[in-house]
């Protein structure tokens, strides 16, 4: 999967994707992500990326031009599956659309900061809107990183233990269960017997039982029984 980022902060997300299970994901030839400065391509002297808006009000924008020219250039080299803008007021992103776009070969992420991006890049450009929660960050960096980050790790290959994606929260629309790990007992705190029975087929159904009440009880807007 290759993946190119948009930003005017590069710094902010460069130390990200150089670190855990992203950067193994890169050196291990499961992912290419490339960060992209779009003040490179700002006007004048200045490298002008943001102006003011139309009508008034307070925030910059991120201007048009700059943009769409930094788009295109990229065109030109990769046919992407996905334009993808982090913003508020995006679709709130979830594991089933993660599970999804997982499987595209070629997307791109815009970082919008200040007050956003022109709207025309949003409508010449972008297939898709990925919001991650409803707050306001101080640009689409950190939400970049947090949707890549879920993205990546579902790519064939990228986790030694292909299965542990599939038993994380949200998939199967139930939040994991409790995990124990050495020693069983401490300051009177015992793990599970059933854990320490060997019997595969108690501890899933144990598993799955825990992963229902706990979803019941923290979020029980993703039962549909």
């Amino acid at each position: 999967m290759r993946i190119d980022i948009i930003t005017c902060q590069p710094g902010l997300i460069e130390g990200f994707f150089s670190q855990s299970i992203v950067k193994n994901a890169q050196t291990n030839g499961h992912a290419a992500i490339y960060i992209h400065d779009l003040r490179k391509y700002g006007q004048g002297n200045y490298k002008q990326i943001d102006d003011y808006q139309y009508g008034g009000g307070a925030g910059m924008v991120l201007m048009v031009e700059p943009l769409a020219n930094c788009i295109r250039d990229l065109q030109k080299e990769t046919v992407y599956d996905e334009i993808i803008y982090m913003t508020p007021d995006g679709v709130t992103l979830n594991q089933k659309t993660v599970n999804s776009l997982s499987l595209r070969k070629n997307i791109m992420i815009i970082c919008g900061h200040y007050k956003g991006i022109d709207e025309r890049i949003r409508e010449m450009f972008v297939t898709m809107e990925i919001s991650i929660g409803d707050y306001v960050l101080s640009g689409g960096e950190l939400a970049a990183a947090v949707f890549t980050d879920a993205l990546v790790r579902l790519i064939p290959g990228v986790l030694n233990d292909e299965t542990s994606a599939l038993t994380d929260s949200f998939q199967d629309n139930l939040l994991a269960p409790p995990v124990y790990s050495r020693p069983a007992s401490f300051e009177g705190h015992e793990v599970p017997p059933v854990l320490l029975s060997g019997n595969e087929k108690n501890i899933n159904d144990w598993r799955l039982e825990k992963s229902i009440e706990r979803t019941r009880i923290r979020r029980p807007d993703l039962l549909d029984f």
